[in-house]
């Protein structure tokens, strides 16, 4: 029996953008199940707290998006009794060593080489567009794994906002949920106590510098033309959600209906 989550969203010390995605609503008048989906930024920094809360969700699975340069630089997930790690690397929206270096160390000059100008917007809708044409196989085995085992689930990448957030939304599809609903959700990562934390070299003030952190806010927004750009992907690839679950992910109607009775009250 997994806990039923109080309205009040819990404050995790080391964990940030933690939410259930229970009680949205679907097309056809039902609404997620609380207690079966979460969402959040990665875990590696989890204290003993949040290690307990975690642990009173009776997660069963736990979905690592992060790459093994995120893993890197933040550390591996803390430990969780009995419950089943996955790690599937997604594209990074701002992926390459070399760009992400540019973002912790480099000058307002090389900043605005690389960002300005909606570079750096630009930079996150292709990649969003990218994750939902490439990483079929990806999204496939969470799905498929959710409707035969695998709830209650927690999703997770490094910020919580652009692979775990598509990841999350191509489940909301499949199961039915209002897309506005799905955009209103994802937008939430927005909130001040859930955004990651951009780490900068240097103490001096020119290194958090309006300008700065006005170049680097693209990267860390959730921007709702971003999650658009991957709807429009799916129906200009596929010709609508039907397809893309039937053909690019391969989700039988079987499995669709398997998954709802998981997800859905």
């Amino acid at each position: 029996m997994t806990q039923e989550i109080p309205s009040t969203e819990p404050q995790l010390t080391g964990v940030r953008n933690f939410r259930d995605v229970g009680g949205l609503p679907t097309v056809d008048g039902r609404r997620v199940r609380h207690g079966v989906l979460f969402r959040s930024g990665h875990l590696a920094h989890a204290t003993a707290e949040d290690a307990a809360f975690l642990d009173s969700l009776g997660l069963h699975t736990v979905f690592d998006f992060r790459n093994a340069a995120d893993q890197k630089l933040e550390g591996p997930d803390v430990s969780l009794p009995g419950v089943r790690n996955v790690n599937l690397p997604l594209s990074d929206p701002a992926d390459g060593a070399e760009f992400w270096k540019m973002v912790r160390d480099g000058d307002l000059d090389q900043l605005r080489a690389i960002l300005a100008g909606g570079q750096g917007a630009d930079r996150m809708i292709t990649s969003y567009r990218m994750i939902v044409k490439e990483r079929t196989a990806e999204h496939s085995q969470v799905l498929r794994a959710l409707a035969e085992d695998s709830v209650p689930a927690l999703m997770h990448c490094a910020a919580g906002k652009d692979r775990a957030g598509l990841s999350v939304a191509v489940t909301l599809l499949a199961v039915g949920v209002e897309r506005d609903a799905i955009v209103e959700d994802y937008l939430k990562s927005n909130a001040k106590h859930r955004r990651y934390k951009v780490r900068r070299s240097g103490s001096s003030p020119d290194a958090y510098s309006p300008e700065v952190m006005e170049l680097l806010s693209p990267l860390f927004d959730a921007r709702e033309e971003y999650l658009a750009a991957a709807f429009d992907t799916v129906e200009e690839t596929w010709g609508g959600v039907d397809a893309y679950l039937e053909q690019g992910l391969g989700l039988a109607p079987a499995h669709r209906e398997r998954l709802r009775e998981r997800l859905l009250d």
